[in-house]
Parts: structure tokens; sequence; C-alpha cells
């Protein structure tokens, strides 16, 4: 496969993450109140989906290394596809969860899968540099989720923004039952026994690089989900923002997200993964502390939201490719369950943080602000310790 291939492949099964989330959030308000559903009913579309995807890596990862990546692809992708019908179909807020839920599992497969496939054809210097092309991808795609899904919403209805998953994922799955060529360069014939795979989990959680890594990568996507998660509420029901305007700035956050991409790429070969790291690190803590700040002073609208997200999307965009692919580096073997298992970490902290929200959200901007502060403060420690002393820039 060419460069320019392996890159559109990994953009797409990256990207089923924030189409799957993006696309669906201006969409959730319209949705909830047409079940005539409550807040914590319409957060359990978003949690179910990633303790679904979360839980599901674990399954995918050792599958991957045992059969290959390819057949696993397939076998996801077309589940996919087929959640996703069935929650464009749901008659029911129930059965709508349980979709989304099918849904998670099947993009546990895709994004799983890309993490590891970088692992297979890189070393983890080149492998980070290679993730962010990717996550640039990733980037684009949901560019365009927000800004549709309200489009979508708004002209069609949210029945007509859940199908345009359907068509995403019918997308990726053609290219890779086309293109994609296997890139395990050794299957292992016992990644599927129990002691096998007990022992390969515990050899990579025994790895101090494995933890320093997924701290940093989990604690990050543990911010922008705060804002994934109630956005959509805060900004349409509370401060009364049109859902093509809410599309638009999530657009703009996501291409701020792009433009951290692509500062990754250029800051890695001068400082390397652990300074790249620790500098992105000093933004994500200033754009969380302005957040918290504002809250505090009573600063509640959307500019006081945004200006201050800007600064932690933009270090976003460095720490994903930086740790997803450090996590993974030191198991060349075993890519497969050491992806599984940082997803795992990520999508668990995702489903916490969508219980939390479930709950705490009032009525105002207040638990946005404070969670990202929070995961700010996170993000900045592990990222100045843990990272610095056991994340190695190569292995």
């Amino acid at each position: 496969m060419s460069p320019a291939l392996i890159v559109l492949i990994l953009s797409l099964l990256l990207g089923l993450q924030p189409i799957t989330t993006d696309l669906y959030l201006p969409a959730l308000p319209a949705l909830t109140e047409g079940f005539g559903a409550t807040m914590a009913q319409s957060q359990l579309t978003l949690t179910a989906l990633l303790l679904a995807f979360g839980v599901s890596q674990l399954v995918w990862g050792p599958l991957s290394d045992r059969y290959g990546r390819r057949p696993v692809l397939l076998w996801g992708l077309g589940a996919y596809v087929l959640a996703s019908v069935l929650s464009t179909l749901a008659p029911s807020m129930e059965l709508l969860i349980l979709a989304r839920a099918v849904q998670g599992a099947a993009m546990g497969a895709g994004v799983m899968c890309a993490r590891a496939i970088v692992r297979d054809l890189y070393r983890p210097v080149e492998g980070a540099r290679v993730m962010s092309k990717g996550l640039t991808g990733l980037g684009v795609t949901a560019c365009v989720s927000g800004p549709l899904g309200g489009l979508l919403s708004d002209w069609a209805g949210w029945r007509v923004a859940l199908l345009a998953l359907a068509v995403f994922g019918a997308a990726a799955l053609a290219l890779v039952l086309w293109r994609f060529e296997e890139t395990i360069q050794r299957k292992n014939p016992q990644a599927l026994r129990p002691a096998t795979l007990l022992q390969t989990w515990r050899d990579i959680l025994r790895h101090p690089t494995f933890w320093a890594y997924s701290a940093l990568s989990a604690a990050s996507y543990g911010g922008l989900f705060t804002v994934l998660a109630s956005s959509s509420f805060v900004f349409i029901q509370v401060l009364g923002v049109p859902k093509t305007q809410y599309g638009l700035i999530m657009f703009t956050v996501s291409f701020t997200y792009i433009l951290g991409t692509l500062a990754c790429r250029r800051l890695l070969p001068r400082l390397g993964v652990r300074r790249t790291v620790a500098l992105a690190a000093g933004f994500t803590l200033t754009g969380g502390t302005l957040m918290g700040v504002f809250a505090l002073a009573g600063l509640h609208n959307g500019w006081a939201i945004m200006l201050p997200f800007y600064l932690f999307m933009l270090a976003h965009g460095v720490h994903q490719p930086c740790s997803q692919s450090g996590a993974v580096g030191p198991f060349p073997y075993a890519a497969g369950a050491a992806s599984a298992l940082n997803g795992f970490l990520m999508a668990f902290v995702s489903f916490f943080v969508g219980s939390w929200l479930g709950t705490a959200m009032d009525g105002t901007v207040r638990p946005l602000m404070y969670g990202v502060w929070f995961w700010s403060v996170l993000i900045a420690l592990a990222a100045w310790t843990v990272v610095q002393k056991h994340g190695k820039s190569e292995h």
C-alpha cells in the first residue's frame, strides 16, 4: 500500500469515532425531546456507546493479533453499518441505546486496528508522525460532522443525521475490502489462549511506558469528551445557540485540533516526543485554568468557553498522536492487545465523564467549564512527570 493510501485508511478508521459522536450531537436535544426522554437517558446513548467501544477493544485486539487486521476490520465495519441502520430506525429510546452500544462495539474494531496498523508498519517516532497524519484526517471528519449534523437535523430530522453514519461506515468498509492489505508481519497463533492472553496483558500493564502514555491519552480525551457530551445542551438549551450555529462552533473546535496535529509533525523532529508533549501541556493547562477562572468570575457565555478551549484543542492535537503511538510502541508483537488496552482506558474515562455529566448537568455552563479545568490539570501532571520519566522516544 502506498503511504497516501495508508493515511487515507487510517483517517477513515480513526474518523469513525468523531463522526459517531460529533455528527450526532446537534440532534441530541431534539432526539431527547422526540422520545420524551430525560437528559440522563440521552446521555446513555453516548455513554453506552463508549463503554461498549472500550470493552470491545479487549476482544478485537487479541483477535487481530491472532487472525490479522483485515478480517477484524471487515467484520467490525460490517457490524457498524448494520448498527447504524438499526439506530436510525429505532422506535424507542431503549432500542436506540441498545443499537448505539452495538455501534460502539463495532467502532472499536476500526479504531483499535488503526493504532495497531501504525505499529505494524512503523517504529514509534515515525509512528507518531504517521499517526498525526491519520488524526489530521480524523480532524477533517470532525470538522464536517458538526455542521453536517446540524444541517441534517434542521433539514430532515435526527434520524437522517444517524443514517449518515451508515453511509460513512459503508465507505470505510468498501475501501478496506478493495484496497487494504494485511499489515501484521507475523500472526500469533497463541494470542487467544487464556494463559497467553493473560500473560500478554500482564506484560503490557507492567510496562511503565504504556502507563505514562495511556495516562496522557486518557486524560486528554477525558477533557474533550467533557465538552462533547455536554456542549449541545449548554450551547443550544442554556445559551440559546441555533443548532446550525452550534455545528459551526464544533467545526472551529475540530479545525483547531487539525492545527494541533500539523504543529505536532513540525515539533517532533526538532524536540522529540517528550519535549513536544511537555510544551503542549502548557497550552492545555493555560486553557483549562482560564476556563475555570472565567466560570468562577461569572463569565458564562460562549466566548468564555470557546477561547480557552481552543488552547486545549490545539494541545490535544499534539497529545493524541504522541500518546496513542507511544503506548503501543514497546509491543511490536502484541500491538493489537496494547492498542486495545489503551483504547479501553480512554473509553473508560469517557464513560465516567458521561455518567458524571448525566447527574451534574444543572442548567448552567459550570459542569462543562470545571470539567475541562479538572482534566487539564491531570494532563499537565502526566505530561510533566510520568511521560518525562518513562515515555522514551525510541524502543
